[in-house]
């Protein structure tokens, strides 16, 4: 035989349902929004400076998405590159030829890239070396950073080549600094670097170098995605970044990285690398 149910016994049952409904909504609302991603960066910087970089970056991401965000350090380019393509980065910041590399290995999409400038390498010798064309370095010692620097190495080394069919005995001195110094020093007939670190020596020794080929130009480092992140988050993290970008504080932010304007970024923005056959000069 049944027993009958009272009204109010009946409201309260409903309420008692509704109420853990709306438990185990907020509950997963809360964790999805507290879900953690993590960051990969490539250490142009030693790692105080870069997170002192970086940080204030996340905490305004985790601000306007409601995201936590989490930076994952690699000491070196190498260990970057490895980390990078297995794939152990949700977001990553990463020069051209990486994202070529991480999208064939990983499916990593490019985001966001700056929209203000391109990136290039430049070909510098002592100014009191006689040496004023670039077939005067046949068979000469060249100092690059790294052998896998964009602009100042893979670039400049498949252009001397391509282009110039220049054979050359490449040694890799650690840092742009330490490549102008070479230089100066008579130690490297040339030297690969950037403007960029150019610009930044004393101006004794940019009086002392001269620059004698610019690479091309292509687009610079980007901040990709991991095919695993949600379109969500995504979408979250690319227009919380483009807003940064468009007030004077997020402008000073971004500028220390350095990134100019922020903008969105595409594989087609990369693509033109894959013909110059850069994986000839690449050093795993």
């Amino acid at each position: 035989m049944a027993i009958p149910i009272t009204s109010s016994q009946f409201i309260n049952a409903i309420q008692s349902i509704l109420l853990t409904f709306i438990i185990i909504f907020c509950s997963s609302s809360v964790y999805a929004q507290t879900q953690s991603y993590t960051f990969g960066i490539v250490p142009q910087f030693e790692v105080r400076k870069l997170h002192g970089i970086w940080q204030p970056i996340l905490n305004y991401l985790e601000k306007e998405t409601a995201y936590s965000f989490k930076i994952k350090g690699s000491p070196t380019i190498s260990a970057f590159e490895q980390e990078l393509l297995q794939g152990e980065f949700d977001f990553a910041y990463m020069n051209p030829f990486h994202i070529i590399l991480a999208n064939e290995q990983q499916g990593y999409m490019p985001l966001i890239r700056d929209v203000g400038k391109t990136l290039h390498g430049v070909l510098v010798v002592n100014t009191n070396s006689g040496i004023n064309e670039i077939s005067q370095l046949q068979g000469k010692t060249i100092a690059f950073p790294a052998p896998n620097a964009l602009g100042a190495s893979l670039l400049m080394r498949q252009e001397l080549l391509d282009m110039f069919n220049l054979k050359i005995k490449p040694e890799y001195v650690k840092t742009h600094d330490s490549v102008y110094l070479n230089v100066l020093m008579g130690q490297a007939s040339a030297g690969g670097g950037v403007e960029k670190t150019l610009r930044r020596q004393k101006p004794e020794y940019q009086a002392a170098l001269k620059i004698i080929h610019k690479t091309r130009e292509v687009a610079p480092h980007t901040l990709a995605v991991h095919p695993g992140v949600p379109e969500t988050v995504k979408e979250a993290v690319k227009a919380a970044l483009i807003k940064l970008g468009q007030s004077p504080e997020g402008k000073a932010l971004l500028a220390k990285i350095p990134i100019k304007k922020l903008g969105s970024a595409t594989m087609a923005d990369y693509l033109p690398l894959k013909e110059l056959g850069l994986e000839r000069f690449y050093v795993k």
